[in-house]
């Protein structure tokens, strides 16, 4: 039996299923946070109910008595549950450090100190936030694939003030490319979430390590598809565009436009952690999971507006985020050497079926002022 941890939301509505498919019994623990989930209960939950072989528990991963419960003769743990956001982790910093870490420093915990001997193996949903800002090249470099990497630093409230977008070489100053980000990169977290993911990296590691149990940590891309939730105004770029979109409002556009970011279909996505399953050896590695594709926000903006079939009303506003970084794009050679997986589903593709599964939802009340404000009298957005 395998059990996942925040199944109930996105990524576990395709994956959970996806493992019945495969022929396993499945265990679902979710806290059903209304940030997420909405008013409940909500007919969107019901096929955790109604699905044969997934045994639905309503609880929180950081509550002892409801992960010992739901550890109860379990095999493999893909744990997934986790408070999500760059903006609202920068002042929620009790809340993301208490679900994030707490939780998985209790899910280790209890794996260490005997409460499940039938785990052999946990699987952890980490984030390519916890690279900072990736990897670059300097822009002279003849031969990117050779050049040295570098890990800029976080770009400076000062520097972003100024419409400095780009991240400059730390050493001399000078402007630099962005290449594909490898697993093995230097990781330099911007924001409070990316913090918490890579302490959830360091806590499986070493105590799976420690206990003698496999595991594998897949850093997500920007995931993106059919299913995500469209009431969460700080996540989720897609979801909060799709609403301004069936309401006629434009999107406002940060920065230039121009920053990227690799979007990832949410099948794919559960396809990796399905493999990492059931693979014969656990990878007791980081996977890179992504498309491998770099793509700008205007662009993105202006395929989910073609995907809707609407006119392409964009504002490039020039504001920032505190936290956000300006690209990464994944380099996945690993996720198809170790797990032989390639991404099957394509961004016009994706867009396509998001925008059709979307039009059948409640069109939600439009969130990202209210967002914006908050963040803004935080001063954390410029």
């Amino acid at each position: 039996m395998i059990l996942v941890t925040g199944g109930a939301g996105f990524i576990g509505s395709h994956l959970v299923p996806q493992l019945v498919a495969r022929g396993h019994y499945v265990r679902v623990l979710d806290v059903l946070s209304a940030q997420i989930h909405g008013m409940l209960p909500s007919p969107s939950l019901d096929w955790l109910t109604q699905t044969q072989n997934v045994d639905f528990r309503r609880g929180s991963v950081t509550s002892e008595a409801d992960l010992r419960a739901a550890l109860d003769g379990v095999t493999s743990v893909i744990h997934l549950a986790a408070e999500t956001g760059t903006g609202q982790s920068m002042y929620e910093i009790d809340r993301y450090c208490r679900e994030n870490v707490q939780g998985t420093a209790r899910l280790m915990h209890l794996l260490a100190n005997g409460a499940a001997t039938t785990v052999r193996r946990v699987l952890l949903a980490s984030s390519r936030s916890v690279y900072g800002e990736g990897a670059y090249v300097d822009s002279d470099a003849a031969e990117t694939e050779r050049a040295t990497r570098i890990t800029p630093a976080s770009r400076s409230a000062e520097a972003l003030r100024a419409r400095k977008w780009e991240p400059t070489c730390p050493e001399t100053g000078k402007a630099l490319t962005a290449v594909p980000t490898r697993e093995d990169d230097r990781t330099a977290p911007a924001s409070i979430y990316a913090a918490t993911k890579l302490m959830q990296e360091d806590l499986v590691r070493i105590g799976c390590d420690s206990a003698g149990l496999g595991h594998a940590i897949l850093r997500l891309q920007n995931v993106y598809g059919e299913g995500q939730s469209l009431n969460n105004p700080y996540t989720g770029i897609l979801s909060i565009f799709s609403t301004r979109i069936r309401r006629g409002l434009e999107l406002p556009i940060f920065e230039d436009g121009l920053e990227s970011r690799d979007f990832v279909h949410v099948s794919d996505v559960a396809a990796a952690f399905a493999a990492a399953a059931e693979a014969e050896a656990a990878p007791n590695t980081v996977i890179n999971v992504g498309s491998g594709r770099a793509t700008s926000v205007i662009d993105i903006a202006k395929a989910l507006c073609r995907a809707f079939n609407e006119p392409e009303n964009l504002t490039v506003t020039g504001q920032f985020r505190l936290g956000d970084i300006r690209h990464n794009v994944a380099d996945v050679g690993r996720l198809r050497d170790r797990l032989g997986l390639t991404p099957q589903v394509g961004l016009d593709e994706g867009l396509r079926r998001f925008a059709q599964w979307v039009s059948t939802q409640p069109l939600p009340e439009d969130r990202l002022g209210e967002a914006n404000a908050e963040l803004a009298k935080r001063k954390m957005m410029g």
